[in-house]
């Protein structure tokens, strides 16, 4: 799966050990920036990578910064993209079964690297279940249309 990634300066390390990781397990990653751990603006780097997933260029995204709600909110400013951020794999799997989340908010330092890991194996495996999801799915887009 070809995967967009970003961060700010707080989300870098973890950006860089779920990019490493993703690539061993065989994901293409795509990364956005940041490049180093000079203070940056998570605006400047997560919505490219969201925009990428929105224009089908990446099947998902994942995007990080200290608490994962300003990456969050700036993904979701990205027309097409339905980004949640999770802290545990529970709500990485249902959002992903029931809300069809293409993009992935994490907070580095809210979550560490192995559960980061889990979270991530939940949304990369789980897939939208349709059905009455559908219908609510619909909704949210025509309300972004509006």
């Amino acid at each position: 799966m070809k995967i967009a990634i970003a961060s700010d300066h707080g989300g870098y390390a973890l950006k860089q050990d779920l990019s490493q990781w993703l690539t061993e397990e065989g994901h293409e990653v795509e990364d956005f920036g940041c490049h180093g751990l000079e203070s940056c603006d998570y605006a400047d780097f997560c919505e490219p990578a969201a925009r990428a997933v929105a224009e089908g260029k990446c099947e998902r995204g994942i995007v990080i910064c200290t608490t994962g709600i300003g990456a969050s909110i700036t993904a979701n400013k990205v027309k097409g993209i339905r980004c949640a951020l999770c802290g545990e794999p529970w709500s990485a799997e249902m959002t992903r079964r029931h809300n069809n989340a293409n993009v992935l908010g994490l907070g580095a330092g809210v979550v560490g690297p192995l559960m980061a890991r889990q979270i991530v194996t939940a949304f990369l495996t789980f897939a939208f279940e349709g059905g009455r999801h559908q219908r609510r799915i619909d909704k949210i887009a025509a309300a972004e249309n509006r």
